[in-house]
This record gives structure tokens, C-alpha cells and sequence, in this order.
């Protein structure tokens, strides 16, 4: 199996099912730190990353946004003084997909820096 940060996003029309129970518990010990959560129905995975200050974690919210564009896959970006909290799922589906799980990977490859 290739790992999570050298695969890419493709892109969800919808259509799709949501990843179940066993494909979620499959992926989520290769992003270590996230957690699945769920709002209004909608399955997600999310982490909360911690810098020594505004600049950084500012610095860091912008990486991922780029991170974002390039992979064609947005998560919620959530920026306050010293952390960002990022929130990933498939809106299409309602739900996860592996996209969810590569960008994660990928976003803590930038954290790892």
C-alpha cells in the first residue's frame, strides 16, 4: 500500500458512499493525533496543532490552505493565538473519504516540517 503522503486527492462528485467503520479505523492510526467527530451527522476528522505564537500558527493555517488548493480538497481551518484546529470530510458525500485522510497526512507533514 502506498503511503497516505504520496497519494493524491481525487476529486468526489458525490455518488459515492462514506468510508464505514473498519475503512475509518483502517486509516486513522497513519494520522496520528487525529480524531474522528462527528457534527450534525457528518463524520470528520480533526486535530488541533499548538505553536509558540500567533505568526507561526498563521504561518502554518496558510500552508495548509495552499496545501489545500493544490490537492483540490478544503478542510475548516480554524486560527486562534498559538493553534490552528483543522477539520477535514468529503462535503459531496457527507462524509469521509481517503481524500480526508491524505490531506491529514499530508498537513502533518508540513506540521513535522
Amino acid at each position: 500500500m502506498r503511503g497516505l503522503t504520496q497519494a493524491k486527492c481525487v476529486p468526489c462528485r458525490g455518488g459515492v458512499p462514506t468510508m464505514n467503520d473498519a475503512e475509518i479505523a483502517g486509516l486513522l492510526p497513519q494520522v496520528s493525533g487525529w480524531t474522528v467527530s462527528e457534527v450534525g451527522g457528518v463524520q470528520r476528522i480533526q486535530r488541533e496543532f499548538v505553536f509558540k505564537d500567533f505568526r507561526s500558527a498563521m504561518d502554518f493555517a496558510v500552508q495548509v490552505g495552499e496545501l489545500a488548493e493544490r490537492e483540490q480538497h478544503h478542510p475548516d481551518i480554524h486560527l486562534a493565538w498559538g493553534k490552528v484546529m483543522v477539520e477535514t470530510w468529503t462535503h459531496k458525500i457527507r462524509g469521509l473519504h481517503e481524500n480526508d485522510f491524505i490531506l491529514a497526512a499530508k498537513i502533518d507533514a508540513i506540521y513535522a516540517g
